[in-house]
C-alpha cells in the first residue's frame, strides 16, 4: 500500500490539545481520501478476503466463526460456551481473536460472543462510511440478535470507548460494563514514546514498525513472545495483513474520530447505572492509568491495575486479567 504524501490534519484544533486530543492539531490515523458513496444504489460494503492466518488461530480456540448483518455492516462474530452472555469488544486495529488467551476460560461460565469491529478483520465497512449513530446501532443490533438478555459488556480501548457510549443510552440493555484501558474517560493524549511509534506504523505498516508500535504496548515483549508460542507472532502478521489493506486507514478514521478520540461527556458517563468496573495495566503508555484512578474516584467505579502490564491485559497478563474480571462480575 503506498503510504499519504503527509499527514491529516484535517481534524484542526491547536496543538496543546495533545496528541489525540478531540481537536488535535497532529497526525490521525488516516489518510485524507475519504470513502465515496453512491446514495443512488444500493450501499456497498468494503470487506476482507478469508485469512488463513485468522483460521489457524481461531481454530485453536474451539470457537464458532459466523458472518452476520449488523446495521446493514457484515460482520464477523465467534462465538463459544454456554451461560450468561458477555460480550468482548477488542481495541483499534484487532479483531475478536485478540481475546485469545482469555475465551477458553470465559467459555467454562458463559456465552462468549466477540465480533470484529466494522471495518476489522472480516467485518466489512459501508461505502458510506461509519458515522456515530451506526455504529451504536450495530452494537445494539449485535445484543439483541446474538445474546437473548442483557449481557456483560467488557470493551478494550477503542472497544470501551464504545462500550461506554452505548451503556450511557442503553444501560437497560445490558447487566454489567467492564472498561479495560479505555478511550473516551479523557482526551485521548498518549505518552509520545508510544505516540510517534503509532504514527509511523500507520504511515507505513512494516514488520519494523509494528515490532516498534508492540513494544510499547508491552512491558516485556520478547518474553511475552516466548510465552504464547508463536500465537503473538501470528496475531501480529493478522494484524499487519489487515493494516496494510485500503479500507483500514477508512474503518479507523470512522471509529475513531466518533468514539475513540473525544472525551465522553461527564454526562453522559453519570447515566451508566449499571454496575460498571475498570481494569487498566499500570504501565499503559495509551491511557495513562491516572485516568483510570480518576474516572474510580469520580464515578465510584472500582478499579483494578494489573501489574507488569501495559494496555493489554488480557494478552500480557491474562490469569490477572481474568481474576479481576471474576470479582467484577462475581
Amino acid at each position: 500500500m503506498k503510504p499519504p504524501t503527509r499527514l491529516s490534519l484535517e481534524l484542526g484544533g491547536s496543538a496543546d490539545e495533545g496528541f489525540f486530543g478531540s481537536e488535535y492539531v497532529g497526525p490521525v490515523l488516516v489518510p485524507e481520501e475519504g470513502i465515496v458513496s453512491d446514495t443512488k444504489k444500493p450501499e456497498k460494503t468494503v470487506t476482507n478476503g478469508p485469512s488463513k492466518k485468522r483460521r489457524v488461530l481461531l481454530t485453536r480456540m474451539a470457537v464458532d466463526d459466523r458472518q452476520v448483518s449488523l446495521a446493514g455492516i457484515s460482520t464477523a462474530l465467534i462465538e463459544t460456551g454456554e451461560g450468561p452472555p458477555m460480550v468482548l469488544l477488542h481495541g483499534p486495529g484487532e479483531f475478536a481473536g485478540t481475546w485469545m488467551r482469555v475465551i477458553p476460560e470465559l467459555a467454562k461460565s458463559h456465552r462468549v460472543i466477540a465480533p470484529d469491529l466494522p471495518g476489522h478483520g472480516e467485518s466489512g465497512l459501508p461505502m458510506s462510511g461509519l458515522d456515530a449513530d451506526r455504529v451504536l446501532r450495530w452494537l445494539d443490533e449485535l445484543i439483541s440478535d446474538a445474546c437473548g438478555q442483557p449481557p456483560i459488556l467488557v470493551g478494550h480501548l477503542l472497544g470501551g470507548a464504545l462500550a461506554a457510549r452505548f451503556a450511557a443510552s442503553h444501560s437497560e440493555k445490558l447487566a454489567a460494563l467492564v472498561l479495560v484501558d479505555t478511550y473516551g474517560l479523557a482526551k485521548l493524549w498518549p505518552n509520545p514514546k508510544f505516540a510517534f511509534a503509532l504514527a509511523k506504523f500507520i504511515i507505513r505498516p512494516t514488520v519494523a514498525t509494528q515490532r516498534a508500535m508492540m513494544d510499547r504496548c508491552m512491558v516485556d515483549l520478547a518474553g511475552l513472545r516466548d510465552e504464547m508460542n508463536g500465537d503473538l507472532d501470528m496475531l501480529e502478521a493478522y494484524a499487519l495483513e489487515w493494516a496494510q489493506k485500503p479500507k483500514a486507514k477508512a474503518a479507523l478514521r470512522g471509529l475513531m474520530s466518533t468514539h475513540g478520540i473525544p472525551a465522553i461527556g461527564e454526562s453522559e458517563l453519570k447515566a451508566i447505572t449499571i454496575p460498571t468496573t475498570l481494569i487498566w495495566g499500570r504501565d499503559d503508555l495509551q491511557v495513562p492509568v491516572r485516568v483510570a484512578e480518576r474516572a474510580s474516584r469520580h464515578y465510584g467505579w472500582p478499579l483494578h491495575i494489573i501489574e507488569q502490564c501495559a494496555d493489554d491485559p488480557a494478552v500480557e497478563q491474562p490469569a490477572d486479567f481474568l481474576s479481576a474480571l471474576r470479582r467484577s462480575i462475581g
